[in-house]
């Protein structure tokens, strides 16, 4: 039975957007092969399974090489064709430049810009010639904005961003698709983990991560180029950015995202 369904590939799937985003996929009949970087994607993996699909999960460390290469060839190896694959997996890091390590903001780079890149490539070669194929890389609306004291995470959502959008051009004859998810503040554990729980914007209410998953899914269905994940708030947020100049969104964003005593 798992063998006459579609597979999908998921990043960063141990929970948070990546788990909502698979479940909204094996609630549409996917079996799931899922990546993390800790013990918590096995539970992951029997989560989906509940929803009746099959799961396959991988651990590895995803701001390497060799272990974005691992999980690839994990599924490669399942012998399948990849239906649809979701690039999520991403972190963040909170607090000002001057004070953030070089070391951690060269991961971040790793796993948000190297490692989207790595997999696409991948995917990419692998659908093409199937003349098939769904891809999601997830952003954020921050690719929309200055970031301070988000200073290296928004440009690599808005590389990300700009990636997809570019990569959705190059494809547009192959059968082949892509679309941006681009989710503002999400209830997830996204923010503590970068430490800006002191934040305004880690104190804030957030988006049911729930429902930005099933705007991505939609969306990606219906091959839209991008969407935006969120409330009516949220989506109008990003309509403003378009027009509100780059210093006005920079001392915006300064504000809701600076670390407080």
């Amino acid at each position: 039975m798992s063998e006459t369904r579609q597979l999908a590939l998921i990043t960063g799937g141990s929970s948070g957007l990546g788990l909502e985003l698979a479940k909204q996929f094996a609630q549409n009949g996917y079996d799931i092969a899922l990546s993390g970087s800790s013990d918590r994607i096995f539970e992951a993996a029997d989560t989906i399974r509940e929803l009746g699909v099959e799961a396959y999960p991988h651990k590895a460390d995803a701001s390497t090489y060799d272990g974005v290469e691992s999980f690839w060839n994990f599924t490669k190896d399942l012998g399948r064709q990849i239906d649809a694959a979701v690039l999520n997996v991403g972190i963040g890091i909170g607090g000002a430049f001057i004070d953030n390590d070089l070391e951690d903001e060269l991961k971040l780079i790793s796993i948000n810009v190297n490692g989207t890149v790595h997999m696409a490539k991948r995917v990419v070669k692998h659908m093409v010639p199937n003349g098939r194929g769904k891809i999601l890389i997830v952003s954020s609306i921050s690719a929309t904005q200055p970031t301070p004291y988000e200073t290296v995470y928004g440009p690599s959502k808005a590389f990300g961003f700009m990636f997809a959008e570019s990569l959705r051009e190059e494809l547009r004859e192959t059968g082949v698709t892509v679309t941006a998810l681009l989710p503002g503040a999400t209830n997830t554990s996204f923010h503590s983990n970068a430490g800006m729980d002191s934040s305004e914007i880690g104190s804030s209410d957030k988006n049911d991560k729930e429902v930005v998953a099933r705007q991505g899914f939609e969306a990606l269905m219906n091959d839209e180029d991008h969407v935006v994940g969120g409330d009516e708030k949220t989506k109008q947020q990003v309509e403003d950015n378009k027009t509100t100049p780059e210093p006005v969104k920079a001392a915006r964003h300064a504000k809701q995202a600076k670390l407080q005593n």
